[in-house]
């Protein structure tokens, strides 16, 4: 295996999906619909739960117990609480507005309606990319092809999720701009963040392997607060019980098996 190729394959899936996904703003002459729209996000949320359990928070916990014994969970429950508080400070600095809710929070700023809705995207890739590169940079330490494999998992898992997200900002956002190319633009450029946030993530964990159970947990609980605070929230599951609830499901289990199977 050269693990050189197989990182930056890694780093591409993650930003390929998203702009896979954006593209289907050519294919749809229309938003899709909210049940449809409740199940992707359902689906993106199962996903990203099950990643930080298996990939991130369960490896955490395994690196923290020769130095911490019997406290192995510690940095894990730290750097959950600290991955979650990262998030609440970019929502209270970056304007934003929530597509499913249309909700805004941040900052009172004369951004457009479309540039709110790519800052919320955005905001959602960061800590995608950053577990992608946190792990990838703990394969790089470990030095095994397991554990690449593994890292190569997590990044696939991401990017499956990524396909509906990137759907999930053009399609709105031609709605907005009345262009294809540019709601596409927008989806794709959303997810720019991601390989720029695996290759930060990397760099931290290969020379602060001291930090990696701390940065692996950290970047789990800024996913579990994006699933609870946006993914849920933009579902309108009290509306569409039963679509959020089985994307949910099936997002969980597709990385729950891909986590065990690669990892």
């Amino acid at each position: 295996m050269n693990y050189t190729l197989t990182t930056i394959l890694g780093f591409s899936i993650i930003f390929i999906m998203t702009t896979l996904g954006s593209s289907l703003v050519f294919f749809f002459r229309n938003d899709i619909t909210q049940k449809v729209n409740s199940f992707l996000l359902g689906l993106a949320g199962g996903i990203m739960v099950a990643a930080s359990i298996w990939s991130l928070i369960m490896p955490s916990i395994e690196m923290s117990e020769v130095t911490f014994g019997e406290l192995a969970w510690l940095p894990a429950a730290l750097s959950i609480i600290l991955g979650g508080l990262a998030l609440a400070l970019l929502d209270k600095v970056v304007p934003h507005m929530h597509n499913g809710t249309h909700q805004e929070e941040g900052p009172k700023s004369h951004f457009s309606k479309s540039m709110k809705l790519f800052f919320a995207v955005t905001l959602h890739n960061i800590p995608e990319g950053l577990a992608v590169g946190f792990a990838f940079g703990a394969a790089a330490v470990a030095g095994e092809s397991a554990a690449y494999i593994s890292a190569l998992g997590l990044a696939i898992g991401i990017g499956i999720q990524n396909f509906p997200e990137g759907a999930a900002i053009s399609l709105p956002m031609k709605q907005v701009t009345g262009s294809s190319k540019k709601a596409f633009l927008f989806g794709m450029g959303s997810g720019v963040v991601e390989p720029l946030s695996a290759i930060i993530g990397f760099l931290l964990a290969s020379h602060l392997i001291v930090l990696q159970p701390w940065l692996l947990a950290f970047s789990a609980g800024a996913m579990l607060f994006v699933v609870a605070e946006d993914l849920i929230p933009d579902a309108n599951i009290s509306e569409n019980p039963h679509n959020g609830t089985w994307g949910f499901m099936f997002g969980f289990i597709i990385m729950m098996i891909l986590d065990v199977a690669l990892g």
